[in-house]
């Protein structure tokens, strides 16, 4: 058997060697041969001096290197490009993925699982407020998309070749690789996992950051929010008829009043936001559209070793 590691990095240059040497402990206890794919996603600090420096010890390690920074879904996707083995495992390089999870998703994989979910049994170690919009995302995204995501299931999964084959496939810029991954189907099992505390540093997934995924994700794989505002429409026209009819009737039964400056201003600002909330999400799609159009590649790879 042949098994690949896809290592996204992105500033991990005090975790890298306490990960590698970690990786390296549960990949000599898995019979055949392995690799190790470490793709520094332009990291602005030391990150790939640091796994160029212990290359030597990792003999089955290869190192990527970006341009500038892709991000975490343009690194996945690199891996998943440059992937040789049977199954491939991706996991976060600060240890919070804990590599002897592993072991237990390869004894799913061979008793037939294709695709093997890692689920986090809580989020203690996350704030509540993330806790709760975590929940919420995974809560909206199942509702409105017909794909089965797991609550819990991130980026750290085993994949069987074939899986793998079947994601490289698909040619879209504007990636989210969890809804990817699931979208190609395949039979899938789980495994549950503890998710331990940054050897160090900080995550460089900020609110802004998720929420930015978030909506990339909701807009990839639904027009829901599309088909929400026309709804909307239609009920505001609706409204506005019968208030139209309410007023004609009213004027010939009881003669013309006088209407109120503050009921007309709050009608005309209130159908102002609703008329560029509804751009805004047009505009939304139009933007993944003018991105999927200019063909540009996903990554660009400065070293390769």
């Amino acid at each position: 058997m042949h098994l690949s590691v896809i290592l996204p990095c992105y500033r991990e240059a005090t975790n890298l060697p306490v990960m590698l040497a970690a990786l390296q402990k549960v990949l000599e206890q898995i019979p055949g041969t392995q690799e190790i794919l470490a793709i520094d996603d332009g990291s602005p600090d030391n990150t790939y001096e640091v796994l160029c420096s212990l290359k030597p010890q990792y003999k089955n390690l290869h190192i990527i290197r970006f341009a500038r920074n892709f991000g975490k879904e343009a690194a996945l996707t690199c891996g998943l490009h440059r992937a040789k083995g049977d199954a491939v495992v991706m996991l976060d390089s600060d240890l919070q993925h804990p590599p002897e999870v592993i072991l237990e998703m390869l004894e799913k994989w061979k008793q037939g699982d294709q695709m093997v979910y890692a689920l986090r049994r809580n989020r203690d170690g996350d704030g509540w407020l993330r806790r709760v919009y975590t929940k919420m995302f995974y809560w909206v995204f199942r509702t409105i998309t017909d794909l089965d995501l797991p609550e819990g299931a991130g980026d750290f999964r085993l994949l069987d070749k074939k899986v793998v084959a079947a994601i490289n496939l698909l040619p879209e810029r504007n990636r989210f690789m969890k809804g990817l991954m699931t979208w190609v189907g395949f039979k899938s099992g789980f495994v549950y996992f503890d998710a331990a505390e940054r050897t160090s540093g900080q995550s460089s997934w900020s609110f802004k950051n998720l929420f930015m995924l978030a909506i990339n994700g909701l807009t990839a794989f639904s027009t829901v929010p599309l088909r929400v505002w026309s709804l909307f429409g239609v009920l505001i026209s609706t409204g506005a008829l019968v208030y139209m009819i309410y007023l004609v009737v009213s004027t010939l039964v009881f003669g013309i009043d006088t209407p109120g400056f503050a009921s007309l201003m709050c009608g005309v600002l209130f159908m102002g936001g609703i008329q560029l909330i509804s751009l805004g999400v047009i505009g939304e799609y139009i933007g993944r559209i003018f991105n999927e159009v200019k063909d540009r590649p996903i990554y660009i790879v400065a070293e390769d070793d």
